[in-house]
């Protein structure tokens, strides 16, 4: 259980203090780790662990947050999904961090991305850990991804 726990630990505090900031990531880290120990016994498949254990970081994460009251409206996530290409080359590391670090990204969409590139989570699965979905993980992804692409144009960077 151990082993288990410390071979996601890194990607969940990646993903928390994206979530949370740096200054509640750990806390939540902990909070996280210990609701997986409690609530591996109810993990049915386990080739969806980490998946599950990134739900369970979000709800920690989404709690600590409302604690905090820092939850921004995700109203403005709406991108019509006709519109979003099907097959996107992801951005680069240092793209995705510099938008990540952004202010103007709303915490939704950060997550998908992060899920996404950082994480290498298929979106079906983005979607089953974020309990959204595929459709709201892909117009997030796509909104993400243009405001990434308008930050690049407007440095002079081709996107």
């Amino acid at each position: 259980m151990e082993s288990l726990l410390m071979s996601i630990q890194p990607s969940l505090l990646r993903f928390l203090r994206t979530l949370v900031g740096a200054s509640g990531a750990d806390d939540a880290l902990q909070e996280t780790l210990f609701q997986l120990y409690r609530k591996l016994g109810q993990l049915s498949a386990p080739e969806l662990f980490r998946p599950w254990a990134f739900r369970i970081a979000r709800r920690v994460g989404l709690h600590q947050m409302k604690r905090e009251s820092r939850w921004l409206d995700e109203s403005s996530d709406a991108v019509d999904l006709d519109t979003l290409p099907t097959d996107e080359a992801p951005p680069s590391e240092e793209s995705l961090q510099h938008l990540l670090d952004e202010a103007e990204i709303s915490p939704a969409s950060r997550v998908v991305l992060l899920l996404h590139f950082q994480e290498g989570l298929s979106l079906p699965e983005v979607a089953a850990a974020l309990e959204l979905p595929l459709g709201t993980v892909k117009s997030r992804l796509g909104y993400g991804l243009t405001l990434l692409r308008k930050r690049l144009t407007a440095r002079g960077i081709n996107a």
